[in-house]
Parts: C-alpha cells; structure tokens; sequence
C-alpha cells in the first residue's frame, strides 16, 4: 500500500514563496499522472494541478501562472512550487491520484498566507 507524506507548508506574507513536497513510499514510476489538491473549511476539495509520466502539467485557473507542479522519480517525489502567494491559497493541501482512483490521504500539510 503506498503512503504519502506532504511537507514543506508554513506561515508567509502575501507575495511570497512555499515549496511543497510529497514522499511515496513506493517508486512512482508506474504512476501516469498525479496531482496536488488543497482544500479549506467549509468547501469542496480543488484538485489545482496534475503532471503525468511524460512531463505534461495542467492547472487550474485559480493558481494558473503561479505554481509550478514537478516530480523526481528517482525520490519518489512530486513537488508544487508556490509564488506570489495570495491569502486566498490558504488551505491544506494533499497529493494524490487524481482521476478515477484514490490512495489513502496523507496528513496533508497547511498553507497560511496573511495580508
């Protein structure tokens, strides 16, 4: 069963920078595509970006020309670059599968950003 672990959230300032990072505990290689979501109290979780095999990235509008999603397989891990952080990006936020099927949920790892 693979596990996933997030890291790499914090407290920052508006227009700042985060880089997150998610460990499998199982190579990756075989994944074709994987994704970061992120979530806040209250609403629906928002799948924000996806990387498959082969390099390709999609985003979602709302982080589109922001984040940057990228993965090592030799590490097994996928990473999410943040910039220009806006107090609207505060949320947990997960890696996962991110169509059809779903792993357990790792503990996720939590965005602040304060105005």
């Amino acid at each position: 069963q693979v596990q996933l672990v997030e890291s790499g959230g914090g407290l920052v300032q508006a227009g700042e920078s985060l880089r997150l990072s998610c460990v499998a505990s199982g190579t990756i290689l075989s994944i074709d595509s994987i994704g970061w979501f992120r979530q806040s109290p209250g609403k629906q979780r928002e799948l924000i970006a996806t990387i498959t095999s082969g390099g390709n990235t999609h985003y979602a509008d709302s982080v589109k020309g922001r984040f940057t999603i990228y993965r090592d397989n030799a590490k097994n891990t996928v990473y999410l670059q943040m910039n220009s952080l806006k107090p609207e990006d505060t949320a947990g936020y997960y890696c996962n599968l991110p169509y059809d099927y779903r792993w357990k949920w790792g503990p996720g790892t939590q965005v602040t950003v304060s105005s």
